[in-house]
């Protein structure tokens, strides 16, 4: 028996989830990696998690721990089912498994839970630090950390406000005391006090959790935060000090590609002892493209060059002299001459200048994205070249990297409170707008819509403006993250075409940096007469074919034929529309023409969407549509009898007129070849694919897939055949002949559904 079968959470594999362990151990011994492509049903987690954990579990390997992130919450629960499937079905003689999982200050704090202690959600992160600052000024002013979380419980007598099932031993107000244990106005966090006060003198953050967390499954937030709650201590620093221990970390994008996620929290984790999983990889580029995009607004500009005046009035003796003493000896310290700031004053009253004479030219819209260059043509944006003219240089731009932090010391001493300060955001922004470049980066101003109109004169009194600096080849940033582990997999149900997808992650630059990267794919394993896939010869659903969603024409009087035809399946089906626009559109032509519910998503919070979930698999059969741009089209398990079809109507390629959009195909074109394909074509087909993939999810599943659309028969210039790796499986078919077809297979498995 190999070794890895110990960790395998089921009495037998599948033989590809077999094949597939045995292929990520071999690349992972030799630090590579994997992009593996399964289809749904074929068990990639439980394959990832056993190969990772038998590499960590090997004596002979040098890794310690396995990394796993994904983008869908349902398969971060995924990722917990399995871990508990692994720690409770391990065999006698194993170590038992340690794992936790990740999330945000907002899911664990206790104060933000309850609504208590002023740590509301646009504040949260803000609050959060300056209380933390404030305990551990306290704690550096002779109170030991001790004797600040006691001081809060003896106010309650250990019995205070109720998280969950739990009282915390603290008062629901932050706790206020001074340097001598008096009540005052300065606040501190209890839980963050023990937290401090378990932790030991040599900073071991694993000796400061309080309990025993290996058993049968990985530490969940619930069971982190009922767990620190109990113990007095702060919930998140605790999941910081956790995952320092534990052999399988679970968590989302951020933790891996957000630059100060990873600097403040994860960063430990960054290392050749890790392995890395990345779920859901079909959307690693969008994602990490989201991450490593940037904007600011111009309110925040002008709070920033405010802040700068003041520090400068503040050193001129103008606003007292105790504020002068202030500033001189916070800009003496740090080696700043006055004669900086008021030229950092200036250059950033400058770019507000310039913007706002770009954005004057726009008047007449109130939501546009103004593109600072062609976005067809690489070269330097027009606010970088225009602020040139006027002798602002690198220097300039970069200034704020030690001016900054200097304004920031000033005004929260000055202030005598820890505040947000506009100042090293702005700074932060202006350094990276100077410092990428212009082919993997598009610089905009963006121009949203108020809701209410503004005093203010010109374009802002319908608009807020903000400079946007749009990521374009995200496979930059990917590759550079990959780089610092051990090895990894990057894995979905979705990949293909794998050499598209090797190229634009950047797979292919850690392959000829010496490090082996292999790709396979896993079909479906279930029985192919169980499910029926077709696509239907129809003119291409585009804009010039169909027109606007208010208007008849034959395409979309054809389109609605074929739609109504496969919804009256028996049993749910699920419509994926290129945008939540034709997905109205859709939702009106099926409640006329069919007689069964008609739900509709659209756009919205999560909580909505887990209501409407609810709603399509309970009750009567219905159809439900969506925007195959949403999130019920992929990473939502529609298991069992929950989805008996699914209709993909178009190819969902993004707008193609938007500039940004123009930007990232010419970025792909000149780094790849083939910008329109590799950029947009290709993503959409994934997004095609997901939606059907959400069918048959088990060996006794069956139900149809169907493709509305000439473009997925052939492989023309614009056709997409060629990106369907199962397209044989994939039957063409006339309008005229759908419904017997359909009727023909429905009758066959009468028994099924």
């Amino acid at each position: 028996m190999p070794a890895w079968q110990a960790l395998f959470g089921h009495e037998q594999p599948y033989p590809q989830q077999a094949e597939g362990i045995e292929l990520l151990r071999a690349v992972f011994e030799d630090g590579g990696f994997v992009a593996l492509e399964g289809a749904c049903g074929t068990g990639k987690t439980m394959l990832a998690l056993t190969a990772g954990l038998t590499a960590v579990r090997d004596e002979r390997t040098p890794f310690e721990r396995v990394f796993v992130i994904t983008s869908v919450k349902q398969q971060l629960r995924a990722f917990e089912d399995d871990l508990h499937r692994i720690a409770t079905t391990l065999p006698a003689g194993h170590d038992p498994l340690k794992a936790v999982t990740l999330v945000g200050k907002a899911d664990v704090c206790p104060y933000h839970l309850t609504g208590t202690g002023g740590m509301a959600d646009t504040i949260l992160y803000e609050r959060c630090e300056n209380v933390r600052e404030r305990t551990r000024d306290l704690i550096d002013e002779g109170r030991s950390p001790g004797a600040l979380a006691k001081q809060a419980s003896d106010l309650v007598n250990g019995d205070g406000f109720a998280v969950g099932e739990v009282r915390a031993p603290y008062p629901a107000d932050m706790a206020k005391t001074d340097a001598k244990g008096q009540v005052s106005e300065v606040e501190y966090c209890p839980f963050y006090a023990q937290y401090l006060e378990d932790r030991p003198a040599n900073g071991d953050a694993v000796e400061a959790v309080p309990f025993e967390y290996d058993g049968d499954g990985p530490l969940t937030p619930e069971e982190l935060v009922e767990l620190g709650v109990e113990h007095g201590t702060c919930p998140h620093s605790l999941m910081g000090a956790v995952l320092q221990d534990a052999e399988v970390i679970v968590g989302n994008y951020y933790h891996a590609f957000d630059t100060q996620t990873v600097t403040t929290f994860t960063g430990p984790l960054f290392d050749e002892t890790t392995l890395f999983i990345c779920d859901e990889a079909h959307m690693l580029e969008s994602s990490v493209r989201d991450l490593a995009s940037d904007r600011i607004a111009l309110t925040t500009l002008e709070r920033a060059r405010n802040e700068i005046a003041q520090v400068i009035e503040f050193a001129k003796g103008r606003e007292g002299r105790g504020s002068q003493a202030v500033a001189e000896a916070a800009l003496d310290e740090a080696g700043v001459a006055r004669a900086d700031l008021s030229l950092m004053h200036t250059f950033i009253g400058a770019i507000i200048d310039t913007v706002e004479h770009i954005a004057e030219e726009q008047a007449e819209y109130a939501e546009t994205v103004v593109p600072l260059r062609d976005p067809e043509v690489v070269e330097q944006d027009a606010l970088t070249a225009t602020l040139a003219e006027s002798g602002y240089n690198e220097a300039a731009w970069r200034a704020g990297e030690q001016l900054a932090p200097v304004v920031e010391r000033v005004l929260n001493a000055v202030d005598g409170e820890e505040r947000w300060r506009a100042a090293p955001t702005v700074s932060r922004f202006l350094s990276t707008w100077w410092a990428v470049d212009h082919e993997a980066y598009f610089r905009t101003i963006v121009l949203e819509a108020r809701e209410r109109a503004h005093d203010r004169p010109g374009w802002r009194a319908g608009s807020r403006g903000y400079l946007q600096l749009s990521n374009c080849l995200p496979g930059d940033v990917i590759a550079a993250v990959l780089q610092r582990f051990g090895g990894g997999v990057l894995m979905s149900a979705t990949l293909e075409p794998m050499d598209v997808f090797t190229e634009v992650v950047g797979l292919d630059r850690i392959e000829r940096a010496g490090r082996p990267v292999r790709s396979v794919r896993y079909g479906l394993p279930f029985p192919e007469e169980h499910r029926m896939s077709l696509i239907v010869d129809t003119p291409k659903f585009t804009h010039q074919n169909r027109g606007p969603p208010d208007t008849q024409t034959p395409t979309r009087e054809l389109y609605a034929d074929v739609i109504s035809t496969i919804t009256r399946s028996p049993g749910n089906v699920l419509v994926g529309m290129p945008s939540y626009a034709e997905a109205r559109w859709a939702a009106t032509e099926l409640e006329a023409r069919i007689d069964r519910p008609v739900l509709l998503d659209q756009s919205s919070d999560r909580a909505t969407t887990d209501e409407l979930k609810a709603e399509f698999f309970a009750g009567p059969p219905k159809a439900l549509v969506t925007s195959l741009r949403g999130t019920l089209t992929e990473g939502v398990d529609y298991e069992g009898d929950r989805l008996a079809a699914a209709v993909v109507c178009g190819v969902p390629i993004i707008n193609m007129s938007d500039p940004t959009t123009k930007a990232m195909q010419t970025a792909y074109e000149r780094r790849f070849g083939n910008g329109f394909e590799q950029a947009l074509v290709v993503p959409a087909v994934r997004k095609a694919r997901q939606a059907l993939g959400r069918v048959i999810r088990g060996v006794d599943e069956v139900g149809v897939r169907v493709l509305v659309d000439e473009r997925y028969l052939h492989t023309g210039w614009d056709g997409v055949r060629h990106h369907l790796p199962e397209g044989d499986e994939f039957e063409p078919i006339s309008p005229e002949y759908l419904e017997g077809a359909l009727e023909r297979f429905w009758e066959a498995h009468r028994g099924n559904t």
